[in-house]
């Protein structure tokens, strides 16, 4: 059977449900899963009808009743913020239940959500904390390259202090494990990047390559993995995307990994949290409300996240016990 991919809407004023309309009649999408979205009916019924796209049947578990005639893109409101963090807690009950064998979340707005109380930096962040997941890493990547990140939404002054042996080493490890059990890979080439200018330049630009990233790369290898560094920043993404010689960089910050990986895949880039007890990925973009309702968004990441749970879901593939929410998205078919 195929996986059952729930797809969160996102912020209703944003181009999530525009790229979902489109993505579930792609032929792809079709192909390797059983898609279901949770969401807003009347949002998606709205659009669907003005930008000439077709709502899908009996795909749809609705979880809010928004009025769309009320609402403007690219304006969030309270109701709004509110639907969309709904929507993410309830496909997370139901990946814990296994009534589905993974999520993915089209893109909110953390501005947005917090007008309706969000309390949390960003979608991996809430995730974890719905899941219990103790230890968590994000994945960004595609095909020519795939980075995980030490440390991910915090601020630029913050990150040589949150950059510790357990926190490098543990973001290797995870790394490792997933590339592993989910990714294919037998035994996964990670680069570790450095912090500082030419990985501190044997300590002239800074010591914690030295102190921290060195000593956690050792005790990785030490383990049995399949790391090496710190190697300098400003050559290690050309060396894993074009001369593929690394599987994966483990990146010190947000920005470091992000940059390289938006600049190859700006369109199809994907992001998927590891060390969560459920499957999760995300589309590697935002709202893009300059954008929103006018019917030239792209589905691309969407449908490169969807395949990439699917994947991840058939790797790790197992019954699903009988429950109410089972029965609930056992459908036949799709339209």
């Amino acid at each position: 059977m195929k996986p059952k991919i729930l797809i969160t809407m996102g912020d209703p004023v944003g181009v999530g449900p525009e790229i979902i309309l489109k993505a579930m009649q792609s032929k792809s999408v079709k192909a390797v899963c059983d898609p279901f979205v949770i969401g807003d009916e009347n949002v998606l019924g709205y659009l669907a009808g003005r930008l000439g796209l077709k709502l899908p049947q009996n795909r749809l578990i609705a979880f809010s009743t928004l009025d769309p005639k009320k609402l403007r893109p690219g304006r969030p409101t309270i109701e709004s913020g509110q639907a969309m963090i709904n929507y993410i807690e309830e496909a997370v009950c139901l990946a814990l239940d296994h009534a589905v064998d993974a999520i993915v979340t089209a893109p909110i707005s953390k501005a947005a959500a917090k007008l309706a109380g969000f309390k949390f930096p960003g979608h991996t962040e809430f995730i974890a904390h719905l899941t219990g997941a103790k230890g968590f890493v994000m994945m960004l990547g595609g095909v020519a390259l795939k980075i995980t990140l030490v440390t991910i939404h915090v601020p630029i002054s913050k990150v040589p202090r949150l950059i510790t042996r357990d926190a490098v080493f543990k973001t290797i490890e995870l790394t490792d494990e997933a590339f592993r059990r989910f990714f294919g890979f037998r035994r996964p080439r990670i680069a570790v990047a450095g912090l500082n200018p030419h990985a501190g330049e044997s300590g002239m630009f800074g010591g914690e390559e030295k102190k921290v990233i060195a000593p956690a790369v050792k005790k990785a290898r030490e383990r049995g993995i399949n790391a090496v560094g710190p190697l300098p920043p400003d050559t290690v993404f050309y060396r894993a995307a074009v001369k593929k010689e690394f599987d994966c960089v483990v990146c010190m910050y947000h920005d470091q990994g992000l940059g390289p990986l938006k600049l190859l895949h700006f369109e199809d880039g994907i992001n998927a949290t590891l060390g969560l007890p459920v499957i999760r990925t995300s589309v590697d973009h935002g709202t893009a409300y300059d954008i929103a309702w006018k019917g030239v968004a792209s589905p691309a990441s969407l449908i490169a996240a969807i395949e990439t749970a699917s994947m991840m879901a058939r790797k790790r593939a197992r019954p699903a016990p009988l429950s109410f929410a089972n029965l609930l998205l056992n459908t036949d078919g799709y339209d």
